[in-house]
């Protein structure tokens, strides 16, 4: 099939998903787009951004799979020469929806992230399957089998060496499944250094707080005691710094003086599961790119 072929085959919903970031100047959206004409591709959404403070230029592409007579390695192969021209900076990869995607969920006690992210993905809200979920308690174990979701109870003793022993066994679990997303669903344990770096841009925790405000532990009580009139919280990659990772998604709510501690993390549990689960999808969806310490979300 090539651009002049007036004929396709019909839209079955698959699509491949172009995302592309480079250093900006003339010419990238002709080579992209000149690109998919030649594969006779059909364009069904398209979003670009330049960034003047950076000097980078970042698109996403998504295009009907059916309309293209190559295989996503094929598309792969062939882009790769114009990925070259663009610059040995530029970073991009295509995915094809038909792929399914996976997840895992890192959960300590609290129900209210893992359960919206269960019925999400039995529902098929979620572009993904979630393959096992992992606490470190098992407070959440029965919620889980519930949904025919395999759980794995991993503890973790207070002393280091237990905890270095814990996240071994964690990560063997996790990378198991090669995921695409490791989710820490209000996961109450520090991710090590080197697991941060094994699982960049693949990790994304919910921190219960609008970021860069609040880090850390209780959150709500902090804000309590600074008498803020907003909380809110934040879905952000997992980095070595503890609550800095590039964010992907904020939400807040309004408060008054009347709130109490216990009042803020009922109303905080609401918006934690809107905010994580909208950042996983993006996630998932190929609509987030990550530049430095910022994203760039074309949601």
């Amino acid at each position: 099939m090539n651009a002049a072929d007036t004929t396709t085959a019909p839209d079955d919903g698959r699509r491949y998903v172009l995302t592309l970031g480079c250093p900006d100047t003339t010419g990238i959206v002709a080579s992209i787009s000149g690109f998919l004409a030649e594969i006779g591709g059909w364009i069904t959404e398209a979003a670009y951004h330049s960034d003047e403070t950076s000097g980078w230029f970042f698109t996403r592409q998504s295009i009907r799979a059916s309309s293209v007579d190559l295989a996503a390695e094929q598309v792969r192969e062939r882009f790769a020469a114009v990925a070259r021209q663009l610059g040995p900076e530029t970073e991009w990869r295509l995915t094809d929806t038909g792929e399914t995607k996976s997840v895992v969920l890192l959960v300590s006690k609290d129900s209210h992230c893992l359960l919206d992210l269960l019925a999400r993905a039995e529902r098929d809200e979620l572009p993904a399957r979630i393959e096992a979920v992992i606490g470190n308690h098992r407070d959440l174990e029965s919620i889980t089998t519930r949904f025919g979701i395999p759980f794995h109870h991993v503890p973790f003793p207070k002393d280091p060496e237990g905890k270095t022993a814990a996240f071994a066994r964690v990560r063997s679990l996790v990378d198991v499944h090669d995921p695409d997303a490791i989710v820490l669903a209000r996961f109450m344990q520090i991710l090590p250094a080197d697991l941060c770096a094994d699982w960049a841009g693949r990790a994304i925790n919910i921190h219960h707080s609008f970021l860069p405000s609040f880090v850390g532990a209780r959150p709500y009580h902090q804000a309590f005691e600074r008498g803020v009139k907003l909380i809110g919280a934040t879905c952000h990659y997992v980095t070595a710094d503890l609550d800095a990772g590039p964010i992907i998604e904020q939400d807040v709510s309004r408060i008054s003086h009347e709130q109490s501690p216990t009042d803020m993390v009922r109303l905080g549990r609401d918006i934690e599961t809107l905010v994580l689960s909208r950042g996983v999808r993006w996630h998932l969806e190929d609509r987030v790119l990550v530049h430095g310490r910022k994203t760039v979300v074309f949601a």
